[in-house]
């Protein structure tokens, strides 16, 4: 029955019932506004972004033509790309000059008989999952 007191304790004047409609109307007029204000700036943002990030590629870009124009350059760029050399010099072009070691080896044959481990998997994944947790330094892979 509180409510119904307090309900009939309100006491709506023909003024406080424009004022409040008032409100409502400004809220239903500038909500949309807001959201389109909002959503504009968001658009200008990003628009000043991608306008700073193309003002940097227009800058590297301009600094590698820049580089194009210095015939040291592009002599070195003709020698290391498309291996140019000058009349009466003598190249050589080694192959293979990796380290045994560095190349990948190859592959042994695979066999056609199926081997069963003769170990449970399930314990092992636990022990290597707890041991992996609760170790304190890593061990770097070899």
């Amino acid at each position: 029955m509180d409510v119904r007191e307090w309900a009939s304790g309100i006491r709506l004047s023909a003024f406080s019932v424009i004022m409040l409609s008032l409100v409502v109307l400004g809220a239903w007029v500038l909500v949309p506004t807001l959201g389109t204000y909002i959503d504009q700036r968001q658009k200008i943002a990003a628009l000043e972004q991608s306008i700073q990030v193309s003002e940097e590629q227009i800058t590297a870009l301009e600094k590698e033509r820049e580089r194009w124009e210095d015939p040291a350059y592009i002599t070195t760029q003709a020698r290391e790309r498309l291996y140019y050399v000058k009349p009466g010099e003598v190249v050589f072009l080694v192959d293979n000059d990796l380290d045994p070691a560095a190349l990948p080896q190859e592959q042994g044959p695979v066999s056609d008989t199926l081997e069963e481990t003769p170990t449970d998997w399930m314990p092992q994944l636990l022990r290597s999952l707890t041991s992996a947790g609760l170790s304190d330094t890593a061990v770097a892979p070899r």
